[in-house]
């Protein structure tokens, strides 16, 4: 999915001679730091936003059951649970009250490497805590990673999905607290966030999950260290973003990218199309970039 994208703040020589200092009133600073900050920010929405497909995805006991690595939206016919998933995942449930079927521990091991039917690797574990089923309001999935890898990323942090629902408007409030993401070559992206994720289509059909869209609202901030430099920054999204259990990529809205109090450029996903594509501005400036 596409993901959310921020700004990046060149700190210069922070901490140690390595970190070295970019030079931030220029034109050619202002892009690097921006580039830095929507790549950044976008890999972390990225695999978070799979933390979310995958918390609803288990099961219809705790979620709605058939995202992320547990089956596929199927347009003719709503949730089709496994269709599209790899058997090379197993899935444990232990309740953790003996009078009450919730709270419930689920916690998903993908072994040494699971490559599913997206084309992404996952390996380790995921587990996630319920305080009950998430399509009841007041209810929330609390996750936490074991030696966790998303593709080539070891995933730290934790991860909390609350329903904020009323009975005529479902939404979902996604915090991401702590979350380190880290490669093998050294670099990675600290991020925390938070974001409210609202339904705006497909209300009317709550047991088919492929015409659901949601619209995305809120705020981050991380830094990332990038190949011996770091960057800082904040983001906040000014036109809500498009999520679609259907595409793998957000597809609308913009974000903008900022230093301290200071925008230094937006980020625009489209308009509506399903692609891996957005563009960000800097100085009346169109980059375009691609999300992996």
């Amino acid at each position: 999915m596409k993901t959310i994208l921020t700004t990046v703040l060149v700190t210069g020589l922070f901490l140690s001679a390595c970190k070295k200092q970019d030079d931030e009133s220029g034109t050619t600073g202002k892009e690097e730091f921006a580039m830095a900050a929507s790549e950044s920010d976008a890999t972390a929405e990225e695999v978070f936003d799979d933390v979310f497909n995958n918390v609803m995805g288990v099961s219809p006991e705790v979620g709605i059951g058939g995202t992320g690595v547990f089956g596929r939206m199927d347009v003719s016919s709503g949730r089709l649970e496994g269709v599209d998933s790899t058997p090379c995942y197993t899935v444990a449930v232990k309740q953790l009250s003996s009078a009450t079927r919730f709270p419930l521990q689920i916690t998903v091991d993908f072994g040494s490497g699971c490559t599913a039917k997206d084309g992404r690797t996952r390996a380790g574990k995921i587990t996630v805590v319920y305080t009950g089923s998430l399509v009841i309001s007041g209810n929330s999935a609390t996750t936490v990673f074991d030696n966790y890898y998303l593709d080539n990323i070891k995933v730290e942090g934790t991860h909390k999905l609350s329903n904020t629902g009323t009975l005529t408007q479902k939404s979902y409030t996604t915090q991401v607290i702590n979350a380190k993401l880290s490669q093998s070559n050294g670099n990675y992206i600290q991020w925390s966030s938070e974001k409210t994720v609202t339904q705006v289509e497909g209300g009317s059909t709550p047991l088919i999950g492929a015409d659901d869209a949601y619209n995305i609202t809120g705020n981050a901030g991380g830094s990332v260290q990038l190949n011996g430099k770091y960057f800082q920054w904040s983001t906040a999204i000014t036109a809500p973003l498009t999520k679609r259990f259907s595409c793998p990529w957000i597809a609308k809205g913009i974000i903008s990218l900022s230093k301290g109090n200071d925008a230094v450029a937006e980020l625009d996903y489209g308009s509506g199309i399903c692609d891996n594509k957005g563009s960000f501005t800097v100085n009346g400036s169109i980059h375009e970039i691609t999300l992996h």
